[in-house]
């Protein structure tokens, strides 16, 4: 019997991948080894994307965030392990992508992404993933704001409840601040709450609004709704590179929820607009979760 190169201590980028054929062939193959992703955040959903990513045989990566991993991930973070508490999330993210494929490519930025590092880590970048805390809305808007003026697809895949919110946003389709209404003038508490309402299908989520930590930006998240995400982030990359069907592209978004078996439509809210609707849905939202409106309100007084 012919001896695989693994058995005989030599990695082979064909072996390694090979079933990945026939349901993405050789060409396609070669193309996702040629592909650039950049993931920004490698906690729970960017920690399991580049493990996705790295299995189907993505050849380079642009690996950011400042964090080291802690006992606190454990519940939901792919690289969280008694091993690596202490250690910096982009060493260890680089080395398990290694560790599937030693051919890898990867660029680290330990201190996360900035406006004074943006352009270098977005240089030679053929697709993003959005793994950013939910929290860190200034540095999400600069990632797609740069992103677009580059012309890089954005891919959001984020983990709601028990399952899973994706929307793709194109450099030709809306912006992420048109699509989920987003204004300077905002406060940070409103721009979270519209963020949250844009990915939810539902304005009554799974979450216990008494477990969400505004202050200490903290909430609840489940493995398997960022395992999910993974999968789907990864499907939309294979998508995009290799030019196959139809990307869930905003304005519309898709969310999963293996919970109830479902699947849902995610259309663009009309959150803190002038209409009616729009009035109506942000006092729901600050009723339902009243966290966001202490925060709200604290902001509001601390512009007079």
């Amino acid at each position: 019997m012919e001896a695989t190169a693994a058995a005989m201590g030599v990695f082979n980028y064909d072996q390694a991948f090979g079933r990945n054929i026939g349901l993405v062939n050789r060409d396609e193959q070669r193309k996702l080894k040629q592909t650039c992703v950049a993931v920004p955040g490698l906690g729970g959903v960017g920690g399991a994307h580049i493990h996705a990513l790295a299995r189907l045989g993505i050849g380079a990566f642009k690996l950011a965030d400042p964090d080291t991993f802690d006992v606190v991930n454990f519940n939901r973070q792919f690289g969280a392990t008694m091993d690596t508490v202490g250690r910096s999330k982009t060493a260890v993210s680089a080395e398990s992508i290694l560790a599937i494929n030693p051919e890898a490519k990867i660029m680290q930025y330990p201190d996360g992404i900035s406006p004074q590092n943006i352009d270098a880590f977005l240089a030679g970048v053929d697709v993003v993933i959005d793994g950013i805390e939910f929290f860190r809305m200034k540095t999400r808007r600069m990632l797609y704001a740069a992103c677009r003026e580059r012309g890089i697809p954005v891919v959001n895949a984020g983990p709601i409840g028990y399952g899973a919110a994706v929307l793709v946003f194109m450099p030709d389709g809306p912006s992420f601040e048109e699509h989920f209404g987003l204004t300077d003038d905002m406060t940070h508490a409103e721009q979270l709450l519209a963020l949250a309402l844009g990915l939810a299908p539902r304005l009554k989520s799974d979450i216990d609004p008494a477990s969400i930590n505004m202050e200490g930006e903290k909430g609840p998240a489940l493995a398997s709704a960022c395992f999910l995400c993974a999968a789907v982030a990864a499907t939309e990359v294979l998508k995009l590179v290799c030019n196959r069907g139809q990307c869930t592209s905003v304005p519309s978004g898709l969310y999963y929820d293996p919970y109830r078996g479902r699947m849902y439509p995610l259309k663009r809210r009309p959150f803190l607009t002038k209409s009616f609707a729009g009035r109506i849905l942000r006092w729901l939202a600050f009723r339902q979760v009243p966290a966001f409106k202490v925060m709200h309100l604290r902001e509001l007084a601390a512009r007079k």
